[in-house]
């Protein structure tokens, strides 16, 4: 499947370019183990606040400690959110500004997958928006299956039906074979 471009965007809302922008629902995971992560996701949450195109409302899940998912031996544990916005534009962009994000905060652009990581921000989904290229996967082809992504999930849309899903978050997250250690350690953050 090809990328999903501003102009289909706008065409698929039935405007143009300069007249109509597209606003979905979207939502962003971010995850953090190394240096202070309570104030990095502080940190990314702010700059993702601030971002041109996020509208309210902004729903924060509470903030999860959770054991590292493949990461390297004797890796900390993480802690995880998710946010949830209307996002007024094209998903690519915005992935584009998480990105650089990320790298505003200290991780590398160029690094091994699965690691440590002072900040790890992921665009879980746009609305209904379907986008595979090799850069970016939307609806996020692994969060259906990840507890440390699903819970915070639940907190702020627990019967919502993911893209490319049949059951709820709820339903998915009862399915799940091993759940790990999940400990919910601030509401408000």
């Amino acid at each position: 499947m090809a990328a999903v471009s501003a102009a289909f965007l706008v065409e698929f809302a039935g405007g143009t370019p300069a007249s109509t922008a597209f606003e979905m629902r979207t939502a962003v995971a971010l995850g953090s183990n190394l240096g202070d992560p309570l104030g990095n996701l502080r940190a990314a949450r702010k700059a993702i606040v601030d971002l041109a195109g996020v509208q309210p409302p902004v729903l924060s899940s509470a903030i999860y400690e959770t054991e590292a998912v493949d990461c390297e031996p004797n890796a900390g544990k993480f802690l995880n959110a998710v946010l949830e916005f209307d996002y007024e534009g094209d998903p690519t962009d915005l992935w584009k500004k998480l990105m650089e994000i990320e790298s505003a905060l200290g991780r590398p652009r160029h690094h091994a997958r699965n690691v440590s990581r002072k900040i790890d921000i992921d665009l879980l989904y746009a609305g209904e928006i379907q986008i595979d290229t090799q850069e970016l996967q939307l609806p996020h082809p692994r969060m259906h299956s990840r507890q440390f992504v699903l819970q915070p999930v639940l907190d702020i849309r627990p019967d919502l039906i993911l893209p490319n899903q049949t059951k709820t978050v709820r339903e998915l997250l009862a399915q799940i074979d091993e759940l790990g250690k999940v400990v919910r350690i601030a509401n408000e953050w």
